[in-house]
C-alpha cells in the first residue's frame, strides 16, 4: 500500500466568507501524478492554498505528511500560475533557481562551502528538468516553454516530496505542453515526487496520470482517469458538451469543455 501524502476528511473551504466547496474527501498518495480539472472559479487555486498553508480550512481537516498543513514547509514546491518574467530581465536562469535553494534555508550561503552546496542543487535541478544549457542564459531572452522548465528546476531545488504546479502548460502550445508533461512524469517516476498539476486541457496528461482530481460545483472528488474521464462525467462538470473518443490503439481525446484563459482565483 502507497503512504499517504495527504489526506483530507469532509473539508469545507470559505473565501471571503462565501462557500468554495465542501465535504471534499480525498488521499494523495506517494509517487502520484494527480491532475486537477474543473471550471474557472471552482477553487483548484484554493486547493492549493490550503495544502501550502496558506489558508485554513472552514470545517473537517487536512493533513499533509501527517500533520496540519504548514507555510513555508520544505516538503513542497510549488510553481504558482502567472510566474511571468519582464523581458528586459537580464538575471541568467541558474540564478533564480539558486534563490529557491538560499531561500528555503535557514543559514546564510555566503561560505565557500555553502556556495558550492547552492550552485550544486541549483546544477542538480537544471538537469533533472533538461534545462542545463538554459542556466546561464538571461531569463528575459527565454521562451514559455524553457521559462517552465526553469521554474519548476526552482521548485525542486529542495528535493521537495510533493510538487504543485498551477497552470503549467496554459500559455504553451501543444508540442510544448506534451514536452513538459514528459518532464514532469520523469520526474513523478524517477524521484517519487507526487505531483498535482491543474490543467484545462487536460489531453497532453491523460496518458501519465495516476488519479484525477476534479473540482466543480462545490465539491471536489477523485478516481481513476478511466472513470472521472468519460463524456456524461465531463459534460456534467463543465456544464457544456464535451465528448471523449477512443482511438483503435487505445488512445484517448477530449473534445469541447473550457478555452482556459487563465484563473487566478482557480
Amino acid at each position: 500500500m502507497l503512504s499517504e501524502i495527504a489526506r483530507a476528511d469532509h473539508l469545507e473551504v470559505a473565501y471571503k466568507g462565501h462557500p468554495v466547496w465542501s465535504d471534499a474527501n480525498f488521499r494523495i498518495h506517494r509517487g502520484e501524478f494527480i491532475a486537477v480539472i474543473g471550471p474557472n472559479g471552482a477553487g483548484k487555486t484554493t486547493l492549493f492554498r490550503l495544502l501550502l498553508g496558506l489558508i485554513r480550512p472552514t470545517g473537517g481537516s487536512l493533513e499533509v505528511f501527517g500533520g496540519p498543513p504548514r507555510r513555508g514547509n520544505s516538503r513542497i514546491g510549488y510553481v504558482p500560475q502567472n510566474h511571468e518574467v519582464d523581458k528586459d530581465t537580464n538575471v541568467a536562469a541558474d540564478e533564480l533557481v539558486r534563490l529557491g535553494f538560499s531561500g528555503s534555508r535557514w543559514y546564510p550561503t555566503l561560505t565557500p562551502r555553502g556556495l558550492r552546496a547552492e550552485r550544486e542543487a541549483a546544477d542538480e535541478a537544471l538537469q533533472s528538468v533538461q534545462a542545463t544549457e538554459l542556466g546561464k542564459e538571461p531569463l528575459g531572452n527565454l521562451s514559455g516553454g524553457e521559462l517552465q522548465r526553469i521554474f519548476l528546476a526552482e521548485a525542486l531545488v529542495g528535493r521537495p516530496e510533493l510538487l504543485l504546479l498551477d497552470e503549467p502548460l496554459s500559455s504553451l502550445d501543444l508540442r510544448r505542453s506534451e514536452e513538459l508533461v514528459n518532464v514532469v512524469n520523469g520526474l513523478v517516476r524517477s524521484r517519487g515526487v507526487t505531483t498535482l498539476l491543474v490543467a484545462h486541457d487536460i489531453n497532453p496528461l491523460i496518458h501519465h496520470l495516476d488519479q484525477v482530481m476534479y473540482v466543480a460545483n462545490g465539491r471536489v472528488a477523485t478516481g481513476l482517469p478511466s472513470q472521472v474521464l468519460t463524456t456524461k462525467n465531463l459534460t456534467a462538470l463543465y456544464g457544456v458538451p464535451v465528448e471523449v473518443l477512443h482511438g483503435s490503439r487505445g488512445r484517448m481525446a477530449i473534445i469541447g469543455g473550457e478555452n482556459p484563459h487563465g484563473d487566478p482565483n482557480g
